[in-house]
């Protein structure tokens, strides 16, 4: 009811109007995709048979549930902004955490004949584990007490340098970023201070040009392995596999698991 009540209000706040004659309004199917991202595994008629039967809502068949919850993605991903800037007001400290961690599509051992996915783009390395991948990448900001705030989905050959200066960051002013020495750019420290006012913090190798004082090595690592478990409570909702037909439905998918972790961490 809670996640019902917020997407409802955010809606009528913006001034979204909705067809008279839908059935299911906009703000009952993606609480319906959300609860099925919570509770279900991703399933969404596990999550409309619960509604109907629980909350009396008139469902839709399935197709016309699965074609309106794609025509939606943008307002999802809107709604997400909006609570993740909510979440950065009440940050007080300023301090964020970026990592990213990867989901694939199907095992290495079936790469060959993947449908949903094709290309070496997609085919990463998860460096944690050692071993290989074959699908997306997701890069997550945290505040420090681990709630996502900004996203961004890619393929999972990019490394995370380069995909954070892709990424739109947007922090408050004197933010501190925390992140590992994956995503080590000087040039790219600088410009975020000089323009953005944001300091990244980000892990030192031992080759490094800078060089960190023992108290700053400390709190950089410190931080930094905060969001390791956010990414255990996302990946806590994951199916076995994540079922979708096109890889856009499937980078749907993966935003209602984090959509649905935060706000299971904050109502």
């Amino acid at each position: 009811m809670a996640i019902y009540c917020f997407i409802d209000d955010f809606f009528h706040s913006i001034g979204r109007k909705e067809d008279i004659h839908c059935k299911l309004s906009d703000a009952e199917l993606l609480t319906t995709a959300l609860l099925a991202a919570r509770y279900f595994y991703g399933n969404l008629h596990s999550a409309c048979g619960y509604m109907q039967e629980h909350h009396g809502v008139k469902m839709i068949d399935k197709s016309g549930f699965t074609r309106r919850l794609h025509q939606l993605q943008d307002q999802l991903t809107t709604l997400f902004l909006a609570l993740g800037n909510t979440l950065k007001e009440l940050n007080t400290s300023c301090r964020y955490l970026i990592d990213s961690f990867p989901v694939a599509v199907c095992d290495n051992i079936r790469i060959p004949r993947c449908r949903l996915l094709q290309g070496e783009a997609y085919r990463g390395k998860n460096a944690s584990k050692r071993r290989y991948f074959y699908g997306f990448k997701v890069q997550i900001i945290t505040t420090e007490d681990g709630l996502p705030v900004q996203f961004y989905i890619h393929a999972g050959s990019f490394a995370d340098v380069k995909a954070f200066q892709t990424m739109t960051v947007d922090l408050p002013e004197q933010s501190q970023l925390y992140g590992d020495s994956a995503y080590t750019c000087y040039e790219l420290e600088d410009l975020f201070y000089q323009c953005e006012q944001v300091k990244l913090q980000i892990c030192r190798k031992t080759n490094s040009q800078r060089k960190d004082l023992p108290h700053q090595v400390f709190l950089k690592n410190y931080y930094r392995k905060l969001i390791e478990t956010t990414f255990s409570g996302i990946t806590s909702f994951f199916p076995k596999k994540i079922h979708a037909v096109t890889p856009k439905g499937f980078i749907l998918k993966i935003i209602l698991f984090i959509f649905a972790y935060t706000l299971n961490q904050v109502i």
